[in-house]
């Protein structure tokens, strides 16, 4: 049975090449009729050998995702429901910002198993990964849907979107380097950043990376009941411990982490929960394990979502948030939401037709 080529990473891509006996450059002209150029058939790749295309169509399976559902936002966020090779559904979506920028949020996984309380995605729990091709792809397709009438070129992208990335771990970075690879999307690594709910011995990994890829972590509480609450699955993972891991990651790479935390009024915007925030960043209160974090709080107010009554913190409570982070020197942001009339923003996806 033919195998599914996007599915290899560039080593993948070179052994191919090797067990075909061609060279190595046939295997980086293939990355780039994948990657760069958008291939839908191995006939399309001109450049390659007639020889070794029949070869390729006779050993291995290319399919492009479709576009099955379009949605534009009033702000300019795209959210497209894109159809896979096995008839799953997977959702991403471009957010524009200013005249040569556009941020994809991408998927990594069909569903999700944290069953995160506040996210629409763990509803319907899991069904496979995704591959490597199938997370670059969403990447290319996002860009085509905005190349009317010029070109559009990907300039960020977060892996953000449907799933845990870090339980697909050997896939991503696979993705995160031909993303980042000058001959294919040439996306700068710092412009490329991973979204996990804190998975420990990935942070770990992710720290020992070479590449400058950043890290945000969804904190949304520095009180462990409230976390338990919100990311149940996580509830066995000490707050400590995730602490200890994140400053790990930044003495092992230099970057810094960011925290995510999405203010749900009467849940997480309370003084305690701000007191507990202050502590968890500067090393205080029951986080005496090894000084400050240095990292930084993006705070998000809290996305609608249809299985849950709560309401988003005040702008107030939020502002409130923000100034007592900053007076005691912890870098602070306040994240506009976007795409939330479409069902774009964090935690609304859920890879249905509507």
């Amino acid at each position: 049975m033919p195998f599914d080529v996007k599915a290899l990473d560039a080593a993948g891509l070179r052994r191919l090449a090797t067990s075909l006996g061609q060279s190595h450059y046939r295997a980086s002209q293939l990355a780039r009729w994948l990657y760069a150029r958008r291939a839908r058939s191995f006939d399309e790749m001109t450049d390659l050998p007639k020889s070794l295309r029949a070869t390729l169509n006779e050993q291995c399976a290319l399919f492009y995702p479709l576009v099955v559902q379009r949605h534009v936002s009033e702000d300019g966020t795209r959210k497209l429901l894109l159809q896979l090779s096995d008839g799953a559904f997977v959702e991403c979506v471009g957010i524009p910002s200013g005249e040569n920028r556009l941020t994809v949020c991408y998927s990594t996984q069909v569903g999700c198993a944290m069953g995160c309380l506040m996210c629409a995605t763990g509803r319907s729990g899991l069904t496979r990964s995704l591959t490597t091709g199938e997370m670059l792809d969403q990447l290319n397709v996002v860009a085509e849907d905005f190349s009317e009438p010029d070109q559009v070129r990907v300039t960020n992208a977060v892996a953000m979107g449907q799933g845990e990335p870090f339980a697909n771990y050997d896939a991503l970075l696979a993705a995160l380097r031909l993303m980042n690879d000058p001959e294919l999307l040439g996306i700068g690594a710092r412009r490329l950043s991973v979204s996990t709910c804190g998975l420990l011995r990935q942070i770990g990994r992710f720290g020992d990376e070479p590449e400058q890829f950043t890290l945000a972590v969804s904190l949304h509480s520095a009180v462990q009941a409230t976390r338990d609450l919100l990311l149940p699955r996580l509830s066995a993972q000490p707050l400590t411990d995730l602490r200890s891991a994140l400053v790990r990651y930044r003495l092992k790479s230099g970057r810094r982490p960011t925290l995510e935390f999405a203010l749900v009024k009467g849940i997480n915007d309370t003084d305690q929960e701000l007191e507990a925030l202050l502590a968890f960043c500067a090393g205080a209160g029951a986080y005496l394990d090894g000084g400050i974090l240095d990292a930084h709080v993006n705070l998000i107010p809290l996305n609608v979502v249809d299985h849950l009554n709560w309401k988003p913190a005040t702008a107030g409570r939020v502002k409130e948030f923000g100034a007592a982070l900053a007076s005691a020197g912890v870098e602070v942001s306040v994240r506009a939401s976007r795409g939330g009339d479409i069902a774009a923003a964090c935690g609304q996806l859920a890879a249905t037709k509507k």
